[in-house]
């Protein structure tokens, strides 16, 4: 397992291949739907929310508050990415992203921005969220709560080798793709 420890760099991201393992540890921010609509339509992030260089986590934790009023991360898995495909390429450009994690791969827009970009497709185990949130050392912050909930809101996660795989890399690779033509093509010759 590659261990990636921040700041994720373009040449660390660079470094990366299709099936490399890795652990992540540093700042993960999560942003899913509401998100994604909002800074397409020119919304700007909170001034504590630093996108550049940092990796974007497709993902709403579920979280509770505990008595001293510090919230904590129960389950924290990834949600399908596919969903984001229309927005993704462009926040990969503006935002300068170097990773992205979520489930289900994107699309050929995405793929080509990673490869533009230095920017990478972590895939996140789903049905994981429990083990996955033990990976989160703490919330440092949360951000849009009161505009779009508490699962679309913006979290900032301190992660330690937190477990994902490279299914898209900035080399133009994506597994994804490749699993679905090969299955394509498998089909095929049953038709």
């Amino acid at each position: 397992m590659i261990q990636l420890t921040a700041p994720f760099s373009e040449e660390k991201i660079r470094s990366l291949k299709v099936g490399d393992e890795v652990g992540l540890t540093g700042i993960l921010f999560t942003g899913r739907d509401a998100v994604h609509k909002y800074l397409h339509e020119g919304g700007q992030l909170p001034p504590a929310v630093q996108l550049r260089d940092g990796i974007l986590y497709h993902c709403g934790p579920v979280v509770i508050k505990d008595e001293a009023g510090h919230w904590n991360v129960t389950a924290a898995g990834p949600t399908t990415s596919i969903r984001e495909e229309p927005y993704q390429a462009e926040i990969i450009r503006k935002f300068g992203l170097r990773g992205v994690i979520g489930k289900g791969g994107m699309g050929a827009r995405t793929l080509a921005a990673c490869q533009e970009c230095g920017c990478v497709y972590f895939h996140a185990v789903g049905g994981a969220a429990q083990v996955l949130a033990e990976c989160i050392r703490r919330v440092r912050g949360v951000y849009m709560m009161e505009e779009f909930g508490a699962p679309e809101a913006i979290w900032e996660l301190e992660v330690e080798n937190f477990p994902a795989v490279v299914t898209m890399d900035a080399h133009g690779r994506s597994l994804h793709a490749e699993i679905l033509a090969s299955s394509q093509a498998a089909l095929a010759t049953k038709l």
